[in-house]
Order: C-alpha cells, then structure tokens, then sequence
C-alpha cells in the first residue's frame, strides 16, 4: 500500500510564516508540518510516500533528500500549475499503478487518528473512498446517511447545496470534512478529462452511484493548522 501527502497548496492563510517557505515546512513542535504526517505514516507499513509540490517546491524536494525517513518518499511535481487537491490525485496517478487503495493526507492536519482502523474500515466496507469526517463546527460539511454513505454537502453560510442522493439528503447528519481519505485503486479510471479540478465535486458526482462511505472519527485530538490561528494555538499546545 501507498500514501500521498497533499503539501501543494500556498498557505495564504499563515500569513508571514509561509512568505519565504512553503505550507509543508511550517515548524510546529520543533518539526515541519510535512515531518510530522510522514512519521504518523511510518507507523503503517507503506511501500511509498508520494508528496506533491507546488509553492517553493525547490525547498520541499531538499527537504526530502536530506532525511531519512526509512521509506522511499517521492515528489508529484505540480510546479507548473497548481492542480487542485482533485487534480493533483490526478497527476500522481503513475505512482499508483496496483490494486491496492491508496491513504491520502493533508500536510496542514495533525491528529490522533488511527490509521489502521481507518484503513480497516474502507477495505471492510468495500468502498470506492472513505473520508475521515467529525463532528465539528464549520461552515461546509459533507451529509452522511444513516448507514454513512456519502449523500451530499452544504454550505451554512452561504445555503448552498449539492445533492448527490435526493432521497437520503434531507434526513442526512452533517460531518466535517477532516483531510484524511483513502481511495480505491478503480477511483483513477473515474476520474474527468479536466487537469485540474477538487476532490470534493468529484467525490460528490461519484456519491451518485458508487459508495464513498464515512469514516465517523472521535479520537483525542484533530487539527487543521493552515490557519493562522490554530497555528498558533497548536504551537502554545505543544509549547506546555
């Protein structure tokens, strides 16, 4: 089995700390963002990491050579054009050429989630994806049925909606999306024509007729520290 760390992304939302060096190498707890993923998948027992780059790519592809982290780790190299998170999957597709699935991990989430199970899960259930989901505050969540399949999203803010399975959708529980998923190997032939394009729209068209299943997380600790203030609140954690 192989993992990609999504690290393409430009990090506006960290203000200074990512004028000069990308998302990926922010430092928290006296380690980069993209260390910390890596070791959190050393503990799986992974043929490869498949890191895609984008904003200062030169600096991720250093960072790579100069560490050891006891497992081939390869770069997707999106330095032309940024791809989007579902385009990205898209480029990297080379890498993945077996049946197994495929674990999929934002560089700017740290948590406590147990990989394992949630591999055990997708494989259990036979879906075509499975994405890591809590019961969090936000202003866009994924819907789940009560057997939690995928049947939609929707924005609170704004009221937008996209309806993947109409006769689920209005009963549906309302689950953050927590950038953990893991894909199938058939998701690859599925994908459109376009380079770029998001993983959320796809994952919602794919809803419409193949199982993309939640995976209901409520372990310890989940964070998302593309932003500025859980960044900092994060570092303070790890400061004590």
């Amino acid at each position: 089995m192989k993992a990609m760390v999504l690290a393409a992304g430009l990090g506006t939302r960290l203000k200074e700390e990512t004028r000069n060096k990308p998302k990926a190498l922010v430092q928290v707890g006296g380690k980069p963002l993209l260390q910390h993923v890596i070791e959190k998948l050393q503990l799986l027992d992974l043929e490869e990491i498949v890191v895609n780059v984008h904003h200062f790519s030169g600096l991720i592809k250093d960072f790579i050579k100069a560490h050891d982290f006891g497992i081939p780790v390869s770069i997707s190299d999106e330095t032309g054009q940024l791809l989007d998170t579902g385009g990205g999957l898209k480029k990297a597709a080379p890498f993945f050429p077996g049946n197994e699935p495929v674990l999929i991990h934002n560089v700017d989430v740290l948590s406590s989630v147990d990989l394992r199970k949630l591999i055990d899960s997708h494989v259990h259930n036979h879906a075509l994806a499975t994405l890591v989901v809590r019961n969090r505050k936000t202003n866009r969540y994924f819907r789940f049925s009560e057997t939690k399949r995928l049947v939609g999203w929707r924005n609170i803010k704004t009221g937008e909606t996209k309806i993947a399975v109409p006769e689920a959708f209005d009963n549906a529980m309302d689950m953050a999306f927590s950038g953990i998923h893991i894909v199938d190997s058939g998701i690859f032939k599925r994908m459109p024509d376009e380079r770029c394009f998001s993983i959320t729209d796809f994952y919602l068209k794919l809803a419409e007729s193949h199982l993309i299943a939640g995976y209901f997380d409520d372990s310890d600790w989940w964070s998302d520290v593309g932003k500025w203030d859980d960044l900092v609140e994060v570092r303070r954690l790890m400061e004590k």
